[in-house]
């Protein structure tokens, strides 16, 4: 069952599909379907069957205390609710708020799916391929119980027999499961490869494992409905045009890479173990991939991983950050993370640096360093890093694996210059940011407050605090200063001699003191003053009241 999720508010104005226009403003003719209009051309973001609650509703007070309401979308500004023929007349205002509604999900048994499954498709390119391998793996498990063995790695013999084996299962199936005809291509490729052993593919069914037990123990999110068949088979090199992988080839060798040999073979493992790679950043993505890169071999030979990494390791970093412990705080990131994967495999050669990426960096990364590169990894936290390290590998011509999280969304892209689209290519839209107006003086949503709450912090303790030690610890940071644009040497100097000097407390008194002439100038002085500005009876060219409806009001609009 899905629980209640997060709010998104939204400032609306109500019409009917047959409003008339009115000097006195927006207004709701009571009808069989009410037209909700998101002001300032806010889209409101909803679908189609989504549940809404209304606060605020000046005049059709009913809406206040309703239910939460299915709507339906008309555009991307505007969607109708429910019948408002028994309401009162809409005066103005409100705010719309979405609500996660509570919803039954009822699964099929084992024994019905297996016959009915419904499949969750990840790539639409292979939309044919959950339902064969519904019938491989079935093949594949008649095998192992025959044979008390899984195929042997790319074995013509016994993928010829898993073939014949998922045949006989199609055959068999009465239900949705039977396909009109099986790909015996494919049905050939799971039995050569089925008995490898990959991390990475690993470490992806340990995400999604552990994913469908938080949405189990929170019932948040949707589970999956109900079979999720993943593959990688394009990693496989292609039979056109190259020479196919034989027995001898993936036959094990002893050593802890054979799940590995097992798929990609004994050449492919050498050249992994030759490889010279870049890794910017030792951040969340960078310990991920520092752990593939240990587990599957990649510098374990003659090649060798640099790592770098300015920043230090922070107490909120433990919770992502899985190669760093609560006694790794303060250690630099590149280095500890270094450590941490050579414990993984000893046998990787790894070098951590502290240096940032970019112009002033480029006598160490320079012509001769790229050039003995094999490839780069981004694991930034930047878009201006991340275009540099971009143009840096289309001019020296390497492949750059491109990689970024935003909360629980995640990319990644594969750049080799001039036969794939660059990283600089496309451009993201820009993140909607909440207006300075907004935060300091009409917060509307807990947003607001929380962001807020943040800006201030990190201006009055962290900013401030930053620059004061910089000051007195390192001897270019003036150099350093005086290089930034416009008004800013003179912001970032007096904000250090504010903090030094002018509002260095000597005393507890003195800290109790700031904190109370704070408190009267943020929670009395800014709200007297905004009243004052904006005096309740003040009407806007909107003719709403400034008070109800400030948030909805930019300073042009005062009358």
């Amino acid at each position: 069952m899905g629980g209640p999720g997060n709010r998104t508010h939204y400032p609306l104005v109500l019409q009917a599909p047959c409003s008339t226009k009115s000097n006195e403003g927006p207004l709701i003719i009571c009808d069989a379907a009410g037209v909700v209009t998101c002001l300032d051309e806010a889209r409101h973001g909803f679908e189609s069957g989504d549940s809404v609650i209304f606060t605020e509703v000046q005049g059709m007070t009913e809406l206040n205390s309703c239910q939460p309401i299915e709507i339906k979308t008309l555009g991307p500004y505007t969607f109708s609710i429910c019948d408002t023929t028994g309401f009162s007349d809409y005066v103005r205002g409100g705010i719309v708020s979405q609500v996660k509604m509570p919803q039954k999900v009822a699964f099929k048994s084992f024994t019905t799916s297996m016959t009915e499954p419904e499949f969750v498709v990840t790539d639409f390119a292979k939309f044919e391929r959950p339902g064969q391998l519904h019938l491989g793996f079935q093949a594949l498990h008649s095998y192992q119980r025959k044979h008390s063995r899984l195929p042997k790695p790319w074995c013509q013999a016994d993928g010829e027999e898993l073939v014949s084996l998922a045949k006989e299962v199609n055959s068999s199936q009465t239900g949705s499961a039977k396909v009109d005809e099986l790909d015996d291509k494919l049905i050939k490729k799971l039995a050569f490869v089925s008995a490898g052993d990959l991390a990475p593919i690993n470490a992806f069914i340990g995400g999604l494992a552990a994913q469908e037990v938080m949405k189990a123990c929170t019932g948040k999110f949707m589970p999956m409905m109900q079979w999720l068949y993943f593959d990688a088979l394009e990693c496989l090199s292609e039979e056109e045009g190259g020479a196919m992988l034989t027995e001898e080839d993936c036959a094990p060798r002893n050593s802890r890479y054979d799940g590995q040999i097992a798929v990609f073979g004994s050449q492919l493992q050498e050249e992994l173990a030759k490889q010279r790679y870049f890794l910017v950043g030792a951040g969340a993505i960078g310990c991920e991939l520092l752990k593939n890169f240990a587990m599957i071999g990649l510098a374990g030979g003659e090649g060798e991983v640099i790592v770098t990494d300015m920043d230090t390791i922070e107490k909120s970093n433990l919770n992502r950050q899985f190669l760093f412990r609560p006694w790794d705080v303060t250690k630099m990131k590149s280095e500890t993370a270094a450590a941490a994967v050579k414990q993984m495999n000893p046998s990787i050669r790894i070098t951590g640096h502290q240096n940032r990426v970019g112009p002033e960096t480029e006598r160490v990364y320079d012509d001769d360093f790229f050039e003995s590169l094999h490839g780069v990894a981004n694991a930034l936290d930047n878009v201006d890093a991340r275009m540099y390290m971009d143009r840096r590998c289309v001019y020296y011509r390497k492949p750059l694996l491109e990689s970024g999280t935003l909360g629980t969304k995640g990319n990644v892209q594969v750049v080799i210059p001039f036969l794939t689209e660059s990283y600089s290519s496309s451009q993201d839209p820009p993140e909607k940011s909440i207006p300075i107006c907004t935060l300091k003086n009409f917060p509307n949503a807990i947003e607001h407050t929380l962001q807020w709450a943040r800006d201030e912090f990190e201006g009055l303790f962290k900013q401030p605090s930053e620059n004061a030690m910089q000051y007195l610890t390192d001897a270019k940071f003036l150099e350093r200063t005086l290089k930034l644009p416009g008004a800013q040497p003179l912001e970032v100097l007096e904000a250090v001699y504010k903090s030094l000097v002018i509002d260095c407390p000597r005393s507890w008194a003195d800290c109790v003191t700031w904190a109370r002439h704070h408190w009267q100038c943020q929670y009395s002085n800014n709200i007297h003053q905004l009243l004052h500005n904006f005096p309740p009876e003040q009407v806007y060219r909107t003719h709403t009241p400034s008070i109800q409806n400030i948030r909805n009001t930019s300073f042009h609009d005062i009358d």
